[in-house]
């Protein structure tokens, strides 16, 4: 490999183009190709990632030889069978975005594809990476003593148009808890490092999308719910999730709580979507607020403002494509895999399923 990373991009609507942003300020990384079927996406690109050769078809990219890997940000419903034809054709190192898939049937398919994948396949849990996350995962187990109950929070706006209003059937997204709420799931996954043994959940559409239609299809995208996960470490944590409460100062808030105390990691939203009026957008922070002596501890955690400007994940995805550009050289671990992204996937679903049938579900 060269001293630069020639990246193909397979999909580039409003997460393609933060992608682009953000690899645009790795040292050593280019977009070298550039696979969108959507006109007007594809001229967006374009400006972004002048250098990109647009091909035709996914054939074409996976064809470009100087590739040296991949990034699939194409809707929801389409990547595994992206994942499969990428294997069979070409399988290079691959940023491969969430949900993994939205079938319940295609788990087993998407992990058999992995285990024969001859490359770093990385799944892209942006949340992960937010600055007062890091903070948070490195402070947690000092300040909690070991966590009992983790709560996720996240109160947002909407969800936004995409190309062909994809986002607004279960089908094409996954649901909610899928296609929104496995970065969650993650998260849960990856701070209590244990494994989830039921689900419990209450939600649906209750406010947003109530009156859209599309070729005559009433939009049946969910805006709220309610998740209560046990893990197999006695552990609990709960999701609260509301779509339509983007006038909350922060966005996320995840709290975990044990034996010495509490600790909370506050995430403003993109800061695109800030009042003026209000002055400068929320900065995040950290509060740590032990048992003895009781007193909570605040610490603000600023964002380099060249990666708020590149996107709307609070310097996320930047740091993402940092670690993913070193395994991609060889010179670092895949830190999200792809049982790591189905599993992610596995619990959105049982938490779709538990509030459908209403009763819980063992994973």
């Amino acid at each position: 490999m060269s001293n630069t990373v020639n990246y193909g991009l397979i999909g580039c609507g409003m997460m393609g183009q933060e992608h682009l942003r953000n690899i645009a300020l790795i040292p050593g990384a280019r977009v070298a190709a550039i696979f969108e079927p959507d006109a007007a996406m594809a001229t967006a690109a374009q400006v972004i990632a002048p250098q990109a050769t647009l091909c035709a078809t996914l054939d074409d990219l996976l064809a470009f030889e100087p590739l040296d890997c991949l990034v699939v940000v194409a809707p929801n419903h389409t990547h595994a069978d992206i994942l499969e034809q990428i294997a069979a054709k070409r399988p290079l190192p691959l940023l491969m975005e969430k949900p993994l898939f939205t079938d319940p049937a295609d788990g087993a398919r998407v992990l058999a594809i992995g285990e024969n994948y001859a490359a770093p396949i990385w799944v892209a849990m942006e949340y992960r990476y937010m600055p007062p996350v890091q903070t948070f995962l490195s402070q947690m187990q000092a300040a909690t003593g070991g966590i009992k109950m983790l709560t996720i929070r996240e109160h947002r706006f909407p969800f936004l148009e995409k190309v062909g209003n994809w986002n607004r059937f279960n089908r094409n997204s996954g649901g909610t808890l899928v296609e929104k709420c496995c970065h969650f799931f993650d998260l849960m996954r990856f701070i209590l490092q244990s494994e989830p043994v039921r689900v419990m959940a209450s939600g649906g559409q209750v406010v947003n999308h109530l009156d859209e239609t599309y070729d005559g299809e009433a939009s049946d995208i969910w805006d709220t719910a309610y998740v209560i996960v046990d893990f197999a470490s006695g552990a609990r944590a709960m999701l609260e999730l509301c779509m339509y409460a983007e006038g909350a100062r922060f966005q996320e808030e995840i709290s975990a709580v044990g034996p010495l105390g509490k600790i909370q990691a506050l995430v403003p939203g993109p800061g695109r979507f800030w009042p003026p009026h209000l002055g400068d957008p929320p900065v995040p922070q950290v509060v740590i607020s032990p048992r003895h002596p009781k007193g909570p501890q605040i610490v603000e955690i600023p964002v380099d403002p060249a990666l708020l400007t590149a996107g709307d994940h609070n310097g996320s995805t930047f740091y993402q494509h940092h670690r993913f550009n070193a395994a991609v050289r060889g010179a670092g671990p895949v830190d999200v895999t792809l049982r790591d992204g189905e599993r992610a996937v596995a619990m959105g679903m049982a938490a779709q399923q538990s509030a459908l049938e209403k009763r819980v579900i063992e994973i």
